[in-house]
């Protein structure tokens, strides 16, 4: 994320630098734009009580068995998957449907399995959880 933006804002300045007003304010809205489109939309809040709850419903589940929030073990750490994917509404939707229905592919070959018995509630808060860890 952090070097999508200093690239984003290393284009925008090259683009403002050597453009014309009109061109400049287009380069600006374009970066704006992809900002938002980009998976890293407006960052979403979280209850403390919702990270609480998400924290004691990963500890009662199989998670720690694979994960661990500051190691790998043989799914990724959660500050690791804090810093792909930044708290907001889409990527809690998106990681929500990929706990239920399990895959592999982003972080290794090794699958993670379906957890399609959970409450989709539940793993929205075990999601934000996991996106609230900070290095």
């Amino acid at each position: 994320m952090k070097k999508t933006l200093f690239i984003l804002g290393c284009y925008v300045l090259a683009m403002t630098a050597c453009a014309s007003p009109e061109e400049r304010a287009a380069a600006l809205k374009q970066a704006e734009t992809t900002k938002d489109t980009a998976g890293n939309g407006p960052a979403t809040t979280a209850s403390a009580a919702d990270i609480t709850a998400g924290e004691q419903l990963i500890a009662k589940n199989d998670c720690i068995g694979c994960h661990n929030k500051d190691n790998k073990i043989i799914g990724p750490a959660y500050v690791d998957i804090a810093a792909k994917y930044p708290l907001n509404e889409e990527n809690v939707n998106h990681l929500v449907e990929k706990v239920i229905s399990g895959g592999k592919g982003v972080w290794g070959e090794i699958p993670m399995t379906p957890h399609d018995a959970l409450n989709k509630d539940d793993v929205k808060k075990m999601v934000t959880y996991i996106l609230s860890v900070k290095k």
